[in-house]
């Protein structure tokens, strides 16, 4: 019992003091809390430093650890080497794309961006630049300067001697660098950079297409043999934009990534500063003409809703075409409109030269439509469908003249129905040409025109010596040949004759019967070939 009361008497003792009015603090005990609150902050920053040493660690260990950096440069060092390859590649690509910029294809475009070999040389300044390899670095620019040299030289060659000098879309696409287009390489970089340092090179197509290296180079050709200098200077800007970039970007990636150097801290630290001054320098430039981008975009709502408020609710505008490249800016415009307005024009002038702040040269057409709410949208529509049959009118026209050419016919010998979209054209004997080069030519010309079904019937020549079989079928080979005979007896329409083994004849005729291919089979020795066979005219 006593020992039980003593503990109820401890206990009160406890919560009287536990409910007692709390006393000031004293000095020992601030210093005490104080002391704890920098044990803590001592803890956490131990901590991070944990997680930073770790990180670090792993970065070490798991990432750059996994990479043969021996084997990485001299990757790098081979695609820098002036060779015969080298130089003939870029000469090809070249030639391509200012075709593709003359022709407005974008297809054709795309095709010289792939076959472009720039990009070896200009990452390897950006490796050369990160190990400090000044020999490297020197030989990465000479091919690269030889190679811009000639591509420069040979599209303005082509431009100069050709008979179409205009800017078209895909010229003008490439004359006005923005800020954009410095993130679009540098983005495009990293990938590249890391698909070379990681060893998946195949990602380096993709950022062929995305940085474009060779078409800005030919349109700088372009502008030189037009001495069109505002071409030529915008051209010339994204090319360097792009190479400056990407060469920058695969150092910083080469150095991310543990390559060494062998220069002093001294000199690291003044090679890091320079290549901070040079994206620098770049991006001031292109942050103006992005501004001067987005002026023009704003200037053209301004012209639009200026010339919308002159005229009734119903009226419309046809065709707007603005030159800001002119002094004063030229706006030409055609304006459909049930009632005419004779000062419009000098009313809409005055106030855009108020709005934009410069002079404005107006030529305004009014042509009067009907006061109904639908009429100057029928009048628009009517005018759109003409544009739109003079536009298909025209290429119709290209493409007979394409046909013609190719099958070494007149253009009425083109069989060319608008209605149906498709062109029949039956080509005359050429020397030395196969049914695999008829049928490339059809190939080529369909992809300029994708919504035509093109169809070049070929003389009824030799059809495939060969169609190779294995155990398991057709060989590649054998397929390749099954698909030209399978053309070929579609344009000609004439059955096929099968001659060879037996049972590769029957499978073959079993794979073209498929196809909805008329076919015979002959059994006899040597290799399974082809053969035309004869109509049926009962």
């Amino acid at each position: 019992m006593r020992r039980k009361r003593a503990e109820t008497i401890e206990a009160d003792n406890s919560m009287s003091e536990t409910t007692a009015p709390t006393e000031p603090t004293s000095s020992a005990e601030s210093g005490g809390i104080a002391e704890s609150a920098k044990d803590k902050a001592a803890t956490a920053r131990a901590s991070l430093t944990s997680v930073k040493f770790s990180l670090l660690r792993w970065w070490m260990q798991e990432v750059i650890g996994t990479v043969n950096q021996a084997e990485v440069i001299e990757k790098r060092r081979e695609d820098c080497a002036m060779s015969e390859r080298y130089l003939f590649m870029t000469a090809m690509s070249a030639g391509i794309a200012v075709l593709g910029l003359l022709l407005s294809s974008p297809a054709v475009v795309i095709g010289a961006m792939l076959l472009s070999p720039l990009m070896g040389p200009i990452m390897g300044l950006g490796f050369a630049l990160a190990i400090g390899d000044y020999h490297w670095l020197k030989q990465s620019a000479r091919s690269l300067a030889w190679g811009t040299a000639m591509a420069v030289g040979l599209t303005g060659l082509l431009v100069y001697l050709s008979p179409i000098q205009t800017i078209t879309p895909e010229i003008a696409a490439r004359t006005q660098p923005n800020l954009f287009d410095l993130f679009v390489a540098l983005f495009s970089a990293l990938a590249g950079a890391y698909a070379m340092i990681r060893g998946r090179e195949g990602t380096i197509v993709g950022v062929a297409i995305a940085t474009a290296l060779m078409p800005p180079l030919a349109t700088v050709g372009f502008g030189l043999a037009t001495w069109n200098w505002t071409v030529f200077s915008g051209a010339l800007m994204l090319y360097v934009t792009n190479l400056i970039t990407i060469a920058l970007t695969a150092w910083a990636m080469a150095r991310l990534y543990g390559f060494k150097t062998t220069l002093s801290a001294r000199n690291t630290l003044f090679q890091n500063v320079a290549v901070a001054a040079v994206f620098v320098a770049l991006a001031i430039p292109l942050a103006y003409s992005l501004q001067n981008i987005a002026w023009q975009t704003n200037a053209q709502r301004i012209v639009r809703a200026e010339i919308e408020e002159q005229f009734p609710d119903r009226s419309l505008i046809d065709a707007l075409d603005i030159e800001f490249g002119t002094e004063p800016m030229t706006v030409s415009a055609t304006m459909l409109t049930p009632t005419l307005r004779p000062e419009a024009e000098a009313d809409i002038e005055r106030a855009l030269a108020n709005r934009l702040g410069e002079e404005v040269d107006l030529t305004l057409v009014q042509y009067q439509v009907g006061t109904s709410a639908s009429a100057a949208e029928q009048a628009q529509l009517a005018a759109a469908r003409a544009n739109e049959e003079a536009a298909a009118s025209e290429r119709a026209e290209n493409l007979a003249a394409q046909l013609a050419l190719v099958a070494g016919v007149d253009e009425s010998d083109v069989l060319i129905d608008r209605k149906r979209r498709r062109a029949l054209v039956r080509a005359e004997r050429l020397e030395e040409a196969s049914l695999a080069t008829y049928r490339a030519l059809e190939r080529r010309i369909a992809a300029t025109e994708p919504e035509w079904t093109i169809e070049l019937i070929p003389p009824a020549g030799g059809l495939p010596a060969a169609i190779p079989f294995d155990e398991d079928g057709p060989t590649d080979e054998g397929v390749r040949a099954l698909s030209l005979i399978e053309w070929a007896s579609k344009r000609v329409e004439v059955p096929i004759v099968l001659v060879g083994d037996e049972e590769q004849a029957a499978a073959a005729a079993e794979i073209l019967a498929t196809r909805n291919v008329e076919v015979q089979v002959r059994a006899d020795t040597g290799p399974l070939r082809a053969e035309w066979g004869r109509l049926n005219t009962e």
